[in-house]
Formats: structure tokens, C-alpha cells, sequence
């Protein structure tokens, strides 16, 4: 008789303590009424299907694993998509310039993210048209007002004050401006690299307080990966990195990051009432490479998509490229962008890591606030 009362009893709590998680989750997806994503490629999820660029994805093998090439630069989902799967967006965040963004639709918020684009205006050139930090504040200035006329200007900026700003810019900044190697020798000679980030940083500032000025509250900010370790570059410095990480580029990156850290802790100090949080993705990637293994993956070095190079870093990732029958065992899915695979644990462990990671706070404290 005790067993059968126990198993009523338990066959009640089960039910029940689900009822109150799917509660929880409803109640922290409210939490996070809206994302907004400006950044790169690594977070384009389409805009530059709709420019004339050099810089597109919208052709296969790209999209192998997310069903159709979108214009998202990986073999599946990007970070944000994974970022915002979690936080209850539905489907997923729409590129701005799609048609379709537009009414209701930008209410859960909309990527205005574009591959090819930096923080400085000239960043990029060299790949046709792009849409820079500066226009994409602008695209969503232009968002802002069509959820004013949607839902009324004390609804909007409630909402705007919820949301989540996920900025993740400054990598095309080195790769497409400063290291580029049909332009970077003679630049180099010109301006040292300490006055190249700190040129960044003073423009950074600007927009980061534009994006505030416009609403912005809770706002991510994701530093400049290891970009010496991406195929592109191994390959474009052979051989004179052999099989290293090119270090010249990492140092750009580190030393702007060490700004940007600074640049962070500022703003947040400064612009009442903002909350800002420093992603530290260059070490969330870093780490991914140097234990490669130890996170189920088989190369760190080559990418999965690869036509030409030594790394595979030589060709943009296309029809004629040759496709790694297992995705998930690769970090680099093509010459610049990581895999899916690599994407998850980058986006987890923003979701969830420690103050190593991101700082003051993960995601999922930081939606809570």
C-alpha cells in the first residue's frame, strides 16, 4: 500500500514539476522579448543576399546541415541561432533587409549583421558592397521607429529596455582593412597598430552609445577571436607561420581586446541605467583549439569546406569545393567561419559559462535582470 501511495504521490510531482519548468522557461523567454544582432559574418544570417558583394553565402555546400544555403556562413547554424533558439525566439531572427522583415515579424527582433563589414566605414572595401556598423545602427534606427508605429512609443522603448543587443564586430576591421595583403604593407608603414585600435575603439564608443542613445539597455559585446588561426590567414602567411597560428594577428586582436575590455567597463559605468557584458570569445575559441580533442573535434587546423590552400583557406567554400563527410569532427567549416559543431559550444557557453568567459555575467543571468 505504502509503494502504491508513493508511486500516486511521485506520479503527481512529475507532472507537476514539469508544469513548473516549461512555466520557468515561458516566463525567462519574457524576459527576453526581443534580439538584435549587429556584427560580421560570423552572425550574417542573409543580409548580403540582398547587396552586391563579394562576401555571400547563398550557395551550396553552405547550409549543408541547416536544410538550404541562406547566406549564413557555416554548414549549419550560426551562434545567435543557437543564442536565440534558447531564449524562445521562434524559428529564426530575420535578416533585415528580407522583405519579410517587416510588421509583427520585427517584434522578436531582427540581424543586421553583414559579412564584409567592420567598425571603421573603409573596412571591407575591397569586397563591394557591405553594410559597416555605422548603416547598420541606422537599419535599426529605421526598425525602431516601425515598432513605434507598431505598438506605441511607451511600449517600444519597454521593450527596447528588455531586449538583448548582441554586437559581435571588429574581426573584417584586421582581416579587410589593416592585414589585408594588397593594402596592409604600405598601411602599416603609416600607422602603427596601437593608433590603427585605438582609431577602432574611439568609433566603437560612438556607436556602442548610439545604440544606447537609441534604447539599447542590455547589451552584449563579443571581442575579436583568434583570427591568426583561421585558415585565410595560416594560408595567406605561408610559410613563414608553418603550422603556428599567425601571431601578428592575434596580437591585433589581443590588443584591441585589451581596449575593448577597458572600453566596456567604462560605458557600463557611464551610460545610466545600461548594462553591458563582455563576451570573451577569443578565449572561448582559443581554448576550443588548443583541446580540440577533448571536445570531440579531429582538425582544428583545416577547414571542412575546402578547395584550395594548404588549410584550405585559399577559396571561399563553393559549388566546386570538396565537403568533410562528418561536419561535427571539424572546428573550421570553411576558410574563415567555424562549424556548426563549433558554434554550439561558443553559444553555450555564453548562454551559460563563467565570468572567464563573459563578464559581469553569463546570458542567462544577464536576460534575468
Amino acid at each position: 500500500m505504502a509503494f502504491i501511495l508513493n508511486r500516486q504521490i511521485i506520479g503527481g510531482i512529475v507532472p507537476a514539476l514539469l508544469t513548473v519548468s516549461i512555466l520557468v522557461e515561458i516566463c525567462f523567454a519574457k524576459n527576453v522579448p526581443a534580439i538584435f544582432v549587429f556584427g560580421d559574418s560570423l552572425v550574417d544570417v542573409g543580409n548580403n543576399n540582398y547587396i552586391l558583394s563579394l562576401a555571400n553565402a547563398n550557395y551550396i555546400p553552405n547550409g549543408i546541415d541547416f536544410g538550404m544555403a541562406t547566406g549564413r556562413f557555416t554548414n549549419g547554424r550560426t551562434t545567435v541561432d543557437i543564442i536565440g533558439q534558447e531564449f524562445g525566439v521562434k524559428d529564426y531572427l530575420p535578416p533585415y533587409l528580407a522583405p519579410t522583415t517587416a510588421g509583427s515579424v520585427i517584434l522578436q527582433g531582427v540581424n543586421y549583421a553583414s559579412a564584409g563589414g567592420g567598425i571603421l566605414n573603409y573596412t571591407g572595401k575591397i569586397l563591394g558592397d557591405r553594410i559597416n556598423m555605422d548603416a547598420q545602427i541606422d537599419n535599426f534606427a529605421n526598425s525602431r521607429q516601425d515598432i513605434i508605429s507598431n505598438i506605441g512609443a511607451p511600449a517600444a522603448l519597454s521593450l527596447l529596455g528588455k531586449a538583448i543587443f548582441f554586437v559581435m564586430m571588429g574581426s573584417n576591421d584586421f582581416i579587410n582593412n589593416y592585414l589585408t595583403p594588397v593594402i596592409s604593407a604600405a598601411e602599416q608603414k603609416l600607422i602603427t597598430p596601437e593608433v590603427f585600435v585605438g582609431t577602432m575603439i574611439s568609433r566603437f564608443r560612438l556607436q556602442l552609445t548610439g545604440l544606447y542613445n537609441l534604447g539599447a539597455r542590455k547589451i552584449i559585446v563579443a571581442n575579436v577571436g583568434p583570427i591568426g588561426c583561421i585558415p585565410y590567414v595560416r594560408d595567406t602567411n605561408i610559410p613563414a607561420a608553418g603550422d603556428n597560428c599567425v601571431s601578428l594577428a592575434n596580437q591585433l586582436a589581443q590588443l584591441f581586446n585589451a581596449e575593448l575590455k577597458s572600453l566596456i567597463i567604462d560605458l557600463s559605468a557611464n551610460l545610466q541605467e545600461s548594462k553591458f557584458a563582455y563576451a570573451d570569445v577569443h578565449r572561448i575559441v582559443e581554448d576550443i583549439l588548443q583541446n580540440y580533442i577533448s571536445y570531440g573535434f579531429e582538425n582544428a587546423n583545416s577547414s571542412c569546406c575546402n578547395l584550395a590552400g594548404r588549410f584550405g583557406g585559399l577559396i571561399p567554400c563553393g559549388p566546386l569545393s570538396k565537403v568533410c563527410s562528418d561536419r561535427s569532427k571539424y572546428v573550421f567549416w570553411d576558410m574563415a567561419h567555424p562549424t556548426e559543431a563549433a558554434n554550439f559550444l561558443i553559444a553555450r557557453r555564453l548562454i551559460d559559462g563563467d565570468t572567464n568567459d563573459i563578464t559581469p555575467m553569463n546570458l542567462r543571468q544577464f536576460a534575468r535582470l
